[in-house]
């Protein structure tokens, strides 16, 4: 049997108040391993895009299957649990709690999971290994440059092992070296066999990614790549 899509869009489209539609029958089919960049200017849709794929808002109409789940037929409990075991988010801003140590930051997003508080523990210290962060487990956000707070939220997004990585603008509020530095953890995740979409406007990032699928107006115009393949090489570490 061929196992189902991580990622399916069929007909896809969503209207605001107002009749803005920011999708216009949207087509997308993502596989199992892929690296994908979802590009497009402020106002193209790809926002909208990622909250359907990370099932935060539903459709207008057509249909939104992740790991081969009709969202349509989930309940706000069910989408939780989805969410909670298929998922993981990367957001620009790295929403880390201040006060609190790298290690509980990333423990913290293993709440919804039912893991014993130990067990999270020791989940967030293999993870923040992951990326290249153990030697920071006792220090806080403000005792962490901006590159190593976005790692962290790395950490915390793939501490439950989700299949699934969506990273909206992950190198935004970063020079270009901190920036190089995660798209090499992401390069690693996607190495060991993490799904990743990465949204973005940057066409360097998105050039860096195998797969690019280009959004305007609500629409896909051009998909482009094959999403399996490695990565390009990272040259944004070197822009001055």
């Amino acid at each position: 049997m061929t196992e189902p899509y991580v990622v399916e869009l069929r007909d896809v489209t969503k209207v605001y108040a107002g009749n803005v539609q920011a999708l216009r029958g949207v087509d997308l089919a993502v596989g199992g391993g892929e690296l994908l960049a979802i590009v497009g200017p402020s106002g193209s849709g790809k926002s909208t895009m990622l909250h359907m794929i990370g099932t935060l808002d539903r459709p207008t109409s057509g249909t939104v299957r992740i790991a081969g789940h009709d969202v349509a037929d989930l309940s706000d409990r069910e989408l939780s649990a989805l969410r909670a075991h298929h998922l993981g988010f990367v957001f620009q801003r790295f929403h880390l709690a201040p006060g609190m140590t790298a290690l509980d930051n990333v423990a913290d997003g293993l709440l919804y999971t039912g893991i014993p508080l130990r067990a999270r523990r020791e989940r967030a210290a293999a993870a923040l290994e992951r990326v290249h962060l153990g030697h920071r487990l006792g220090h806080r956000p403000e005792q962490l440059s901006g590159g190593e707070q976005q790692r962290v939220a790395v950490a915390r997004a793939v501490a439950g092992d989700p299949p699934l990585l969506l990273a909206d603008e992950p190198t935004g509020n970063l020079d270009s070296a901190a920036g190089a530095e995660v798209l090499r953890v992401l390069r690693d995740l996607h190495a060991a066999g993490t799904t990743i979409a990465v949204i973005t406007h940057d066409m360097e990032i998105a050039g860096w990614c195998p797969r690019q699928v280009r959004v305007r107006d609500g629409r896909i115009v051009a998909d482009e790549g094959s999403g399996r393949r490695a990565p390009a090489e990272i040259t944004i570490g070197a822009r001055e």
